[in-house]
C-alpha cells in the first residue's frame, strides 16, 4: 500500500521514484478487491493491462523521461465512454460484450499524461437516471452506507473515488450526473463549461449539448489537473472550446479570488427540497462566503422550472438511439429507458425550436444574474441518498414530484452550459453526505476551481468513516 490518496501526490511520488507506478497500481487493485464486492463500483477490471502500463511508466522514469502530470495514477473510466481493449456496455444488456478498439478523446488525453485506466465503472443504462442501477450489473452502493445509492449516472466512478479505490475517475453530466453522485458520496465533482472537454466520439451525443464530461475526485487540485489535461478543442466536436491560458491547477492554487457578493438560493424559486438538506447546504454556503470574504445574499435567478425545455432537447436523442438498434437489441432495453425514449417521440421540430428559444432565455437570465452576484450557490440535490435499488423519492417536503424531482438544482445548468461543481457540505442526521452546488459564469471554470479550493482549504473534507 502506498498510503497516498491524492492523484497529484501519487504522480509526484512516481516521478521522483519514491514509489513505482506498479506499486501505485497494485495498491489500487488491492483496494478494489477488498471493497468492490460490497459496492459494485467497478464492473470490469483489466489488471494485467494496467500493470503493463505501469511498467512502461516506470521504464520511462528510469530513463530520466517525464511520463506526464498523472504519472502512474490509477483511474476508473465510466462505462459510457471508450477505453481501448475494455467493454463499453453503456450499462445495457443490449451492449453486453461490446469491446472498444480505441480510447475516447478524454481517456486518450489522460492516458497520454501517464494515467492508468484500471477498468470500467458502473452506470445506469445509457446514463438515463440519477441513481446507478441496471439490469446488466445490478446496483452500485454508497461507501457511506451500502444500503443507499451513490447517485448517478456517474455513480460507479463516485463510489470508487469515495471508497479510496482510485483517486480519480471519469464522469459525464447531462442533468447532474457528476454533481449528484459527488454530493451523495461526499467528494468533489465538477461539470465544466459545455464544450470544455470534447465529446468527439464516433456518434453524436444522444443528449445533444446537455452532456459534459469531467472528473470525480477527492481533491480540487486533482480535478484541476485533470481538466488541464482533458480540456481543449477537437475538430470532431462542433462545440468544443479552446483551453484558457493560465491553467486550471494554477487557478486552484492561486488563493481565494476577490468576490464582493454571491447569491444563495434555497429552492431556485420553484423546487421542493428537504429542509435538513437545505439547512446543511446553507451553512456551507455561509462558510464559503466567509472563506472568500464575500457577502452572501439570498436571491433567485428568476427563471421558471425549465424541465420541459431540457426534456424536449434531450429525450429525442434517446428515441433515435433506440431506433438505431436491431430489434433483438431493443428487446433487451430496460422498460424505464424505453419510456424515456417514447417521451422523445412526442416532440415536433417546432417544439424543439421553442425549447431552444427557452434555453436561450434561461441562459440570458442566468448570465445577467451572475453579472450581479458572480456565483450562485444552491443545494446540489433536493433529498438525501435513497435506497441503492431506487426508486427515487416521489414526495419531497410534502409535495408530489416526478422521478426527476430530486435533481431540480442540477439540470438547469446543463441546459445553459454553465460550469457547476458540488462541494461536500456536511452530513445529515443519518450520517449521509450533503452537497453544496456552486455555479459560475460561462467559461469561468478557473474561477470555479479557485473558489472550490478556497472552500476546501477552509473546510477540509474526509471520506466515509471507514476510509477517513
Amino acid at each position: 500500500m502506498t498510503g497516498l490518496q491524492a492523484a497529484c501526490d501519487i504522480a509526484e511520488a512516481v516521478r521522483t521514484r519514491h514509489i513505482s507506478a506498479r506499486e501505485a497500481v497494485q495498491a489500487a487493485l488491492d483496494r478494489i478487491v477488498a471493497a468492490n464486492s460490497a459496492l459494485n463500483a467497478f464492473v470490469h477490471l483489466d489488471a494485467e493491462a494496467a500493470l503493463r502500463a505501469a511498467a512502461a511508466v516506470d521504464e520511462r522514469v528510469a530513463r530520466g523521461e517525464d511520463p506526464g502530470p498523472l504519472a502512474g495514477v490509477p483511474i476508473g473510466v465510466k462505462d459510457l465512454e471508450d477505453a481501448a481493449g475494455m467493454p463499453t456496455t453503456n450499462g445495457s444488456r443490449a451492449y453486453a460484450g461490446q469491446v472498444a478498439h480505441r480510447d475516447s478523446v478524454q481517456v486518450a488525453r489522460l492516458r497520454a499524461a501517464g494515467a492508468i485506466p484500471l477498468g470500467k465503472t458502473n452506470t445506469p443504462e445509457f446514463g438515463y437516471k440519477g441513481f446507478t442501477e441496471n439490469q446488466l450489473f445490478g446496483a452500485t452502493r454508497n461507501p457511506w452506507n451500502p444500503a443507499r445509492t451513490p447517485g448517478g449516472s456517474s455513480g460507479g466512478s463516485a463510489a470508487a473515488v469515495a471508497a479510496g479505490m482510485v483517486p480519480l475517475a471519469t464522469g459525464s453530466d447531462g442533468g447532474g450526473s457528476i454533481r449528484i453522485p459527488a454530493s451523495f458520496c461526499g467528494i468533489y465533482g465538477i461539470k465544466p463549461t459545455a464544450g470544455r472537454i470534447p465529446m468527439a466520439d464516433a456518434h453524436y451525443p444522444h443528449w445533444a449539448t446537455h452532456s459534459t464530461r469531467g472528473p470525480l475526485a477527492r481533491t480540487v487540485r486533482d480535478a484541476a489537473r485533470y481538466l488541464d489535461i482533458a480540456a481543449g478543442p477537437h475538430p470532431d466536436d462542433l462545440h468544443s472550446l479552446d483551453a484558457p491560458s493560465g491553467g486550471f491547477e494554477a487557478a486552484a492554487r492561486g488563493g481565494p479570488p476577490r468576490i464582493a457578493r454571491i447569491a444563495w438560493s434555497r429552492d431556485l424559486g420553484y423546487a421542493a427540497v428537504v429542509a435538513e438538506v437545505a439547512d446543511i447546504a446553507e451553512k456551507a454556503a455561509r462558510r464559503l462566503a466567509e472563506a472568500l470574504g464575500a457577502e452572501l445574499v439570498p436571491a433567485d435567478p428568476g427563471f421558471a422550472e425549465p424541465m420541459p425545455a431540457w426534456l424536449t432537447l434531450g429525450a429525442p436523442g434517446d428515441a433515435a438511439l433506440v431506433d438505431s438498434l436491431p430489434q433483438a437489441q431493443r428487446e433487451l432495453l430496460e422498460p424505464g429507458y424505453l419510456r424515456m425514449s417514447e417521451a422523445g417521440r412526442q416532440f415536433s421540430a417546432v417544439d424543439v425550436a421553442n425549447a431552444l428559444q427557452a434555453r436561450h432565455r434561461v441562459n440570458r437570465t442566468v448570465n445577467r444574474f451572475l453579472e450581479e452576484y458572480t456565483l450562485l450557490l444552491t443545494p446540489t440535490v433536493a433529498a438525501p441518498p435513497f435506497a441503492a435499488e431506487g426508486p427515487p423519492p416521489m414526495v419531497i417536503a410534502g409535495r408530489d414530484v416526478g422521478p426527476a424531482g430530486f435533481i431540480p438544482f442540477t439540470y438547469p445548468f446543463n441546459l445553459t452550459g454553465h460550469p457547476a461543481a458540488s462541494l461536500p457540505a456536511g452530513v445529515d442526521g443519518d450520517g449521509m453526505p450533503v452537497g453544496l452546488q456552486v455555479v459560475a459564469p460561462r467559461f469561468a471554470d478557473a474561477l470555479l476551481l479557485a473558489v472550490s479550493a478556497a472552500y476546501e482549504a477552509a473546510c477540509p473534507w474526509e471520506g466515509p468513516p471507514a476510509n477517513s
